[in-house]
């Protein structure tokens, strides 16, 4: 598993689930807490204010699945796909993601500062209105878009964002020099920003 850069190492689960089936299931206010849950298919699920907590997800699939205002607070996911799901104003604070598949992931408003993403493949992915604040994605390749984010603190140390639009984002922390970003479409703000971090005098 990957180093997680932020916090402590997820606690021992209390409980096992294999195979849980909630494929197109409605888990609105559901509350599970260290529950380790292997091969879970939540395909097409729902969950609308669920909460879990310090819990972990193996080999388990979120595909089309859709999230509102449901948190995930330090939970690990190893090796989950999540193509084509949807978080809409969720929290994924101090969570860590590990060998997971992100396809046509969508990302609207909610708070994953802390969050671990370090190698993910988001270059289909799409984050709006986001608060990644000290997140890791440290080697992590961004190429869709991430619009009005904040990234304050984020770990982007040899993180690949050629491509990327990031227009609107907080991206004062980004070094050029240790970051690639080849490509990517920035707003006049953002282009100071940079200009600043290579030491250009702008006159």
């Amino acid at each position: 598993m990957a180093e997680r850069r932020h916090g402590t190492p997820a606690p021992a689960t209390g409980s096992t689930v294999t195979g849980q089936d909630w494929e197109g299931a409605h888990l609105n206010g559901e509350r599970h807490e260290r529950v380790a849950f292997v091969r879970a298919d939540l395909s097409e699920a729902v969950t609308e204010g669920a909460v879990f907590t310090e819990c972990t997800f193996r080999d388990s699939r979120f595909n089309a699945s859709r999230h509102t205002g449901a948190a995930f607070l330090n939970c690990t996911f190893t090796g989950c796909s999540f193509f084509d799901a949807t978080f809409t104003d969720c929290k994924t604070t101090g969570s860590m993601f590990d060998r997971c598949t992100f396809d046509l992931l969508t990302v609207e408003g909610g708070d994953w500062s802390f969050t671990g993403l370090p190698g993910a493949d988001l270059r289909r992915a799409s984050f709006s209105g986001v608060r990644l604040r000290e997140a890791d994605l440290t080697g992590a390749r961004i190429g869709g878009t991430v619009h009005r984010c904040d990234l304050s603190g984020a770990w982007l140390h040899s993180a690949d964002l050629s491509g990327c639009d990031l227009r609107g984002s907080e991206i004062t922390g980004l070094n050029p020099l240790e970051t690639k970003v080849a490509g990517a479409t920035i707003d006049p703000e953002q282009a100071l920003v940079l200009a600043v971090a290579l030491g250009v005098r702008i006159r």
